[in-house]
């Protein structure tokens, strides 16, 4: 039986299409699309993956340079021996931005892990006060306060009301403006006072990062260290220039005034 003609169409038209290798050319193709189109991605587009016809670009200084072809923009790229990198892909025209992309990728990082590093230092200490808290007291605990500041940690100070004071919250409010006064050269107030139960509490922040603090501390003590090192060296010089002169005066020559016989001549 001979087969229809139509059918015979199809598969000698199958059977060119398999052999040439455009069916694998095309496999391939759509393989390294989906890969470059991952919807879960979360890197920004770059580059020739940038697919729309305009774009409002922006300069490597920040800079408005308006919209453009992309073609263009990614002239303008090659020329500076930058990256195009697009910044906001639900604008419209998508907004991209000349930039060196590495560069822009290991200063994020940096950031990153600053950042986590600086949480992870940071310790909030906590200091109790009562509202009429005398002199003496006030001025100990603020001593407690102030190393704790210059050591970088954050500082909670509690206000604890008992009975009849917690009708006079004023007492609190007074007590921690007043701290926060004295501190102000080393502190700013991160929290303002609030009520909390039958407490007030305020916190307080260092003006310096944790890891400038321990750099300072580590700093004068190193200071401290030299002049220890110094100072004893003074020391050792001294002593040396006192036993030589110990030793000189005892191998000193006997002269006629230092004769007691008159019969011997030296």
């Amino acid at each position: 039986m001979c087969a229809h003609p139509h059918v015979s169409g199809l598969r000698a038209f199958a059977k060119a299409f398999f052999v040439s290798g455009s069916w694998r050319r095309r496999c391939a193709t759509s393989k390294k699309t989906d890969i470059r189109e991952d919807p879960i991605s979360t890197e920004p587009r770059i580059n020739e993956r940038i697919r729309v016809p305009e774009v409002r670009l922006v300069g490597p200084n920040g800079e408005q340079v308006g919209i453009v072809r992309v073609e263009q923009a990614l002239q303008l790229a090659r020329e500076q021996d930058l990256d195009l990198v697009e910044v906001a892909p639900q604008a419209r025209p998508p907004v991209v931005k000349l930039m060196d992309y590495g560069k822009f990728k290991y200063e994020a990082a940096q950031k990153a892990r600053e950042s986590r590093r600086n949480q992870a230092n940071s310790i909030i200490k906590e200091m109790k006060l009562r509202p009429k808290i005398d002199d003496h007291d006030y001025e100990t605990k603020k001593g407690h306060v102030l190393r704790f500041l210059k050591a970088g940690d954050k500082v909670k100070i509690t206000i604890m009301f008992r009975g009849r004071e917690q009708s006079r919250p004023e007492l609190g409010v007074n007590l921690l403006r007043r701290l926060a006064d004295d501190l102000t050269e080393y502190a700013t107030v991160e929290s303002p006072p609030k009520q909390e139960g039958r407490n007030m509490l305020m916190i307080l922040a260092p003006t310096r990062k944790k890891n400038q603090a321990k750099a300072d501390q580590k700093a004068e003590r190193d200071r401290r260290a030299a002049e220890r090192a110094e100072a004893a060296e003074a020391d050792k010089a001294y002593e040396a220039a006192q036993r030589a002169a110990a030793g000189t005066a005892k191998k000193k020559k006997k002269g006629p005034a230092d004769n007691m016989d008159p019969d011997i001549d030296l």
